[in-house]
């Protein structure tokens, strides 16, 4: 495994203080992405590899085997071997009360339940949920660095999210915080992998839009163009699934009243198309007393938002197992 692999490297002669480096990992459906954080938050190295989804025994040792074979990469290049290591790993579903593993993960990388990825690399590793490392991400370096309090939400496949109170990202009872996705936004609606009748992932995610579209789309990207274009049932339909975005980031802002509203995910590179809509019908939901309301920007670290936040958790939790 990783820890003995890096233990080949001897100190070299009157070494004897170890850096502190940490490495995220972020399980996707299609990419597995790592990044290597120094001790101050540097991004020192990132590579990526394909998912190759799949599921039994087998896939599962492979898939373990490719992240340590991508930290080990990340290990060599910054020649960790002399070094105190912790990883962190992102992935879609719920982590389990202490964060070695996740518990559910409906639909998604199901044969990875329940693996203890600290066992398997010998070293020590914490897994969060994907929307949750996404928010750390942004909160520790990026557009929410400065905030006290956030809410993000990642658009893509699906609908992620995660909660920033009082600067500290929030799992909640059975670390379920922050899944925005699945807020009902049309109780008429089809209910979405959790069962929750017209989510907001139903209404936005790119999993819906052939659906959403009558068949004539297959991706949110082609129905924005085509909306730009003027294609006036592209409009309608994209139009519809902001304004329910809105309603949901609306209900979210209710319930935690954040000073900042993160949007990332692949659907956020739309810009402009996605952001000015967007807070029109956010300013006609959302209740503002005194005219105060929270700033909407855009996520910074794009497809790496994962796998730095999952860097930070790793800092974190080492940082608080040392006090």
């Amino acid at each position: 495994m990783l820890h003995n692999n890096m233990k080949q490297d001897a100190l070299s002669p009157g070494e004897n203080v170890k850096e502190s480096f940490y490495i995220g990992i972020d399980l996707g459906g299609t990419r597995i992405k790592g990044i290597a954080l120094d001790a101050v938050g540097n991004v020192l190295h990132q590579t990526f590899t394909s998912t190759n989804d799949g599921e039994g025994e087998a896939w599962k040792l492979a898939i373990a085997a490719t992240v340590n074979d991508l930290i080990f990469q990340l290990g060599s290049l910054q020649k960790l071997s002399t070094a105190n290591i912790s990883v962190g790993i992102s992935a879609p579903g719920l982590p389990n009360n202490d964060n070695s593993a996740i518990s559910f993960m409906p639909g998604r990388l199901e044969g990875l339940e329940n693996f203890i990825w600290s066992d398997y690399l010998q070293c020590p590793c914490y897994v969060l949920n994907d929307g949750v490392a996404a928010l750390l991400a942004e909160a520790k370096t990026g557009a929410a660095k400065e905030s006290t309090n956030a809410v993000m939400v990642t658009l893509g496949t699906g609908v992620g999210g995660g909660l920033l109170i009082n600067k500290q990202p929030y799992q909640g009872s059975f670390n379920k915080a922050g899944h925005i996705g699945h807020t009902v936004v049309d109780s008429n609606g089809d209910c979405d992998v959790t069962g929750m009748p017209g989510s907001l992932e139903e209404c936005i995610g790119n999993c819906t839009v052939e659906k959403r579209s009558g068949g004539k789309f297959t991706s949110t990207k082609d129905l924005i163009e085509a909306a730009a274009n003027g294609n006036e049932e592209a409009k309608k339909t994209w139009h519809t699934s902001v304004k329910k975005l809105a309603m949901a980031l609306a209900s979210a802002s209710n319930f935690i009243s954040p000073d900042t509203i993160v949007v990332g995910g692949g659907i956020a590179e739309a810009n402009d198309a996605l952001f000015v809509p967007l807070n029109k019908w956010f300013d006609e939901f959302e209740w503002q007393p005194g005219g105060i309301r929270p700033v909407i920007v855009k996520a910074m670290h794009a497809d790496l938002a994962g796998a730095i936040g999952a860097a930070c958790f790793a800092k974190q939790k080492t940082n608080e197992a040392n006090k």
